[in-house]
């Protein structure tokens, strides 16, 4: 079968690989119809992973397909079934995996095309408590952003900032596949949604997805322009991915008792913060990162309901490497997916 493996730093190479046998007791034995890309695929593509990795590895964290077939005692799927995977290699057993902790988990063997092989090829066998059954309605391509694209935003909103029906809230980078989601997310239960674009056209397109305001950061400050935009009083919460850029900026955003929840660092992991500011002003910082497995289910609840996620470009498998130019490049509204 066929399978993007990584030999090296940005060597992707399409090869042929031996297929996985027939699946064990417990098991889902899934093709793989869709891989949505993420900043961690073109992060181990450029070759900054945080672990150490045997080479070749297959790539793709987040993916989407259907069952073809299932292990003794499997009871959940069937043949046929549209479905999408947790994308974290945990153990099942530890304290944070039995009160459905998943993203905690203590004995957590890596996540799949990061640190071991991942979803970048046609089969794939998983174990069942690990695979999520996407309702009718829901396409591969729509799955397979539910891991990443919709599920960490489900956790960082809800979970984690607990946002209310009502507030505000900055979305950064709206036009990123999180950033996309979480205007809808937010939107969809009444918050008045501010998010920064790097474009006019993409601030046209947040628009039309529900964004209220919206900032062209390469033109505009937009700590300022957010500031006067709620007349000095701030924002409830702030939806941070970008790191080093814009960490002071998003803390000068928030109310006083405000909350931050971040996910990423795509501009550089380290910064500086006032630490007076930080407690006078009372803000709460949130460090988040993937999600829980109810939050993939949930995401895909919102998918069947009509919260489509957005699809900036749909790439054949061989072409893999255009997506990952593609969000490398910044050109990207919504998330890109390769398709098998």
């Amino acid at each position: 079968m066929r399978s993007l493996q990584l030999h090296g730093d940005r060597d992707l190479r399409l090869e042929e690989i031996e297929p996985p046998p027939p699946p064990a007791p417990g098991e889902v034995q899934i093709r793989v119809r869709a891989v949505g890309l993420n900043y961690l695929d073109l992060w181990g593509f450029r070759g900054m992973a945080f672990a150490k990795r045997k080479m070749p590895q297959a790539a793709g964290v987040e993916a989407a397909g259907e069952v073809v077939a299932v292990g003794e005692g499997v009871s959940r799927f069937r043949e046929g079934d549209t479905v999408t995977m947790y994308g974290a290699e945990t153990c099942g057993h530890c304290k944070a995996c039995r009160e459905g902790r998943d993203n905690l988990c203590e004995n957590v063997a890596g996540i799949m095309g990061f640190h071991i092989d991942g979803f970048a090829r046609e089969i794939i066998n998983r174990p069942e408590r690990l695979v999520i059954k996407a309702p009718k309605g829901v396409s591969f391509e729509e799955a397979a952003c539910a891991p990443i694209g919709f599920g960490t935003v489900q956790h960082m909103l809800f979970d984690n900032a607990r946002l209310e029906p009502g507030e505000s809230i900055l979305v950064h980078a709206g036009g990123s596949g999180i950033g996309t989601a979480a205007i809808m997310m937010a939107k969809a239960i009444g918050c008045t949604v501010y998010t920064t674009v790097g474009d006019d056209e993409k601030g046209a397109k947040a628009k039309a997805l529900g964004a209220d305001f919206v900032v062209n950061y390469k033109t505009e400050r937009f700590e300022g322009e957010v500031r006067q935009l709620t007349k000095r009083k701030g924002v409830d919460v702030v939806f941070e991915h970008v790191g080093a850029d814009t960490w002071n900026g998003s803390l000068l955003c928030l109310k006083r008792g405000g909350r931050l929840v971040t996910c990423g660092a795509t501009s550089g992991p380290s910064t500086t913060m006032n630490l007076m500011q930080l407690f006078q002003q009372q803000y709460r910082i949130f460090g988040s990162f993937g999600c829980r497995m109810e939050n993939i289910s949930q995401s895909l609840d919102k998918m069947a309901a009509g919260m489509k996620p957005v699809i900036d470009s749909v790439y054949p498998l061989a072409e893999f490497e255009k997506g990952l130019a593609r969000i490398e490049g910044r050109k990207v509204f919504g998330k890109v997916i390769v398709t098998l």
